[in-house]
């Protein structure tokens, strides 16, 4: 490698489970991916990832949209919901560093792979879940693609909605954090 350019291997030997899909868990794990970690995606035997289904007719061509999520990841299907399926991804997580899933709420603890049962397979791993509200709110249940999670946080309301002031109790502020 030319001394010019760094070799971003920090993570190299982490071993990653990945069960997510579309936009905000895949670019968390290419993130890991592009730093060296080896991660490797579980996807439904029958669609794949959600992002490959983007040109409808050419099935063997996957968009730019699936590869600009998912570049630096080996990728397997497994169904979830058979009992083989389910078995074949616990043996990967009790080997694994990391595992991460951003599937609707509730989905992954329907499929038998809660937070608690994953720390009794594998107690020092990192389980990591992206969702877009967190818990105790209002919208914990719901589903948050990015429309979605503008439309709650009002960056898409017009100007004249922007500033105009609301009843109701003041939002929460927030202290940055210091500088490094």
């Amino acid at each position: 490698m030319s001394a010019s350019v760094c070799d971003f291997t920090f993570l190299k030997g982490v071993k990653v489970v990945d069960f997510t899909q579309f936009e905000a868990g895949p670019s968390c794990t290419e993130a890991l991916g592009w730093l060296g970690a080896d991660v490797v995606k579980i996807e439904n035997p029958k669609m794949g990832d959600p992002g490959r289904r983007l040109r409808p007719g050419q099935p063997d061509t996957d968009p730019y949209y699936f590869h600009a999520f998912n570049a630096n990841k080996k990728s397997i299907t497994v169904n979830l919901k058979s009992p083989r399926g389910l078995e074949l991804v616990k043996d990967m997580i009790r080997k694994a560093d990391v595992m991460i899933e951003n599937f609707a709420p509730g989905a992954i603890e329907r499929l038998g792979l809660s937070y608690d049962v994953v720390k009794v397979i594998n107690p020092s791993i990192i389980y990591a879940q992206v969702k877009g509200f967190g818990e105790g709110s209002p919208f914990e249940h719901n589903l948050a693609f990015d429309m979605i999670a503008q439309a709650a946080g009002a960056p898409s309301a017009s100007p004249a909605t922007r500033t105009a002031r609301r009843p109701g109790p003041a939002s929460r502020s927030v202290t940055p954090a210091p500088a490094c």
